[in-house]
């Protein structure tokens, strides 16, 4: 079985019970965060791109469990000393839990010379799409045609990404199975509601949409 655990913003860890896939561990500063970074465990680290809340604490957490960080080069290097996996868009990678494609995110990138990017992870027998912080783009119908996604993991909180109507777009266009919104009520400026966005994505009741509070772990079915 494949566990999502969310620790509040857009960090969140993939677990199938022999690797643990930390995403974006933005933790000391996240007023929603439900983990420290020192009690942070993973096997590997993917950050979407350098912004403080999605950079957050992953230097540290791979240097502390000597977890590899998967990024553009230059996130890698914002990294610090830590072992790492440098990717760029359109590439895939194999790693012993399966593997990772880079996607494209419509969005800045934090750190001079690197670029945003989202992930799809094959692992645990399902595809998770994590589109980091991004604005709706069409060629999210390309990530759909090349995957079917089982799972995607898409920011609301608007202003800095998409807001509910655009996400609820995205969950359409990439045509998956189950969303899970992530990237918002952690500050005033990106509130929103999420029952809203559950209600707009599975209006027409083709894709069900799960909300965990920071804090809350989910079996990935």
């Amino acid at each position: 079985m494949l566990k999502f655990s969310y620790y509040g913003h857009s960090a969140f860890l993939l677990d199938d019970g022999s690797s643990r896939l930390l995403f974006d561990p933005f933790l000391t500063f996240n007023p929603a965060a439900t983990l420290s970074a020192d009690k942070a465990e993973a096997d590997y680290i993917l950050v979407s791109h350098g912004h403080q809340d999605h950079l957050g604490d992953a230097g540290s957490i791979a240097r502390m469990s000597d977890a590899t960080v998967i990024g553009v080069p230059e996130i890698i290097d914002a990294c610090g000393k830590v072992k790492g996996h440098g990717m760029n868009i359109g590439g895939t990678a194999k790693f012993p839990f399966g593997k990772v494609f880079m996607t494209p995110a419509m969005h800045s990138a934090g750190v001079p010379g690197a670029i945003a990017c989202g992930f799809v992870v094959t692992i645990g027998g399902k595809t998770v799409y994590y589109s980091g912080d991004t604005s709706l783009f069409s060629d999210m119908a390309l990530i759909s045609r090349k995957f079917r996604i089982d799972y995607a993991v898409l920011p609301i909180g608007d202003n800095y990404t998409m807001g509910i109507e655009d996400a609820a777009i995205a969950a359409e266009i990439l045509q998956a199975e189950h969303v899970i919104p992530v990237h918002y009520n952690t500050w005033p400026v990106v509130q929103q509601d999420a029952e809203l966005f559950k209600m707009r994505v599975e209006m027409d009741g083709f894709i069900k949409c799960h909300i965990l509070k920071p804090g809350e772990a989910m079996e990935l079915e």
